[in-house]
């Protein structure tokens, strides 16, 4: 068995209390799905898992009826992660709730960049709920909430029907002008197929761009209608999250990992996410980087077809971020033609 094939998935779910998650999380404890997740959440009592789907525990790993278990993170996340691992008929898969105000990026960056957690785990996605309701609110007054979207790999815009048509539509741009690169599920009561937020690969750059060749064309008019939610952005005046999509020719690749180096050194803080394939000069892959604040990694994705166009994309998620000096400086890391 390959590292990737007895790695298991980690999804990160994050969201305010209200959005839902709870509703999530008892579907995934108490449907019969027939896959065993572990459940990895800060407090029992704050989400209200119901009782009854415990069945025997010991002092921190809880039995449901499905099969699925449920554990609290007292301490350190790797610690839980780690007594998960050690359990005799394993997970298919992990989900990790945050409590309603965290930071996804510091859960992230533990299955992203932990060595001992890599090699037995894999970042799959992180899956923020919103409130359709109470987003304009939540926006006005704390940029976690900001955070958890653009942090997002996929949004689920909850409780659909406690808004009208029009305020949904500005919702949803509004989520789209923070992230345009996620997926985006409208739902109701958080009922969505459980597939659509476990199990994605939507974390693996290289397994999102297989599946949907235009992950990154944030101005592609085939592609998830981004542009009627760009036209909306300047509306969207409490955001403080915005996206900038570069593009350019073939890079020497000398010139780009001392740029993207300095840019996130620099600039970390500020830059949530950053996704992107890049074209080396004279190279017959494509190059996939992405990275969560200062931490960047990069690897070579498949060859590039005949006929493709040989060009490089990068998309930024981040505040304060000056896209025109780093619209210039991306394209001066290209090649001599």
């Amino acid at each position: 068995m390959s590292e990737a094939q007895t790695q298991i998935p980690v999804t990160v779910l994050t969201g305010y209390l209200g959005a839902g998650k709870t509703t999530l999380l008892n579907r995934i404890l108490s449907e019969n799905h027939g896959r065993r997740y572990a459940v990895i959440v800060n407090e029992f009592g704050e989400i209200g898992i119901d009782n009854d789907l415990i069945v025997e525990s010991d002092e921190e790993i809880y039995e449901m009826n499905n099969g699925c278990v449920c554990c609290t993170v007292r301490g350190d996340l790797v610690r839980v992660v780690e007594g998960l691992m050690r359990r005799p008929g394993r997970f298919d898969a992990i989900v990790v709730e945050t409590t309603g105000l965290a930071d996804p990026a510091p859960v992230a960056q533990t299955f992203f960049m932990d060595d001992d957690v890599r090699a037995k785990t894999k970042l799959d996605a992180v899956v923020a709920l919103v409130d359709a309701k109470h987003l304009p609110l939540r926006l006005k007054d704390s940029r976690e909430a900001e955070d958890q979207i653009a942090f997002a790999d996929v949004v689920v815009l909850n409780k659909t029907d406690l808004v009208t048509p029009e305020e949904l539509a500005q919702v949803e741009a509004t989520v789209r002008a923070i992230n345009p690169a996620a997926r985006v599920h409208r739902t109701e009561r958080a009922g969505l197929d459980l597939t659509e937020v476990l199990d994605r690969h939507a974390f693996d750059l290289k397994r999102a761009l297989d599946n949907d060749p235009h992950f990154l064309d944030a101005n592609g008019h085939d592609h998830h209608d981004h542009d009627h939610g760009h036209s909306h952005a300047s509306d969207i005046h409490d955001v403080t999250v915005r996206s900038v999509s570069l593009r350019a020719g073939a890079m020497d690749p000398k010139k780009f990992f001392a740029w993207i180096n300095k840019v996130t050194q620099t600039e970390g803080p500020n830059i949530l996410r950053l996704k992107g394939i890049i074209a080396f000069d004279g190279d017959h892959d494509r190059y996939v980087v992405q990275g969560v604040h200062m931490i960047v990694e990069g690897d070579h994705q498949r060859p590039w077809n005949e006929g493709e166009e040989r060009a490089s994309r990068l998309v930024f998620i981040g505040r304060d971020l000056d896209a025109d000096k780093l619209r210039r400086s991306f394209e001066a890391c290209q090649a001599a033609a």
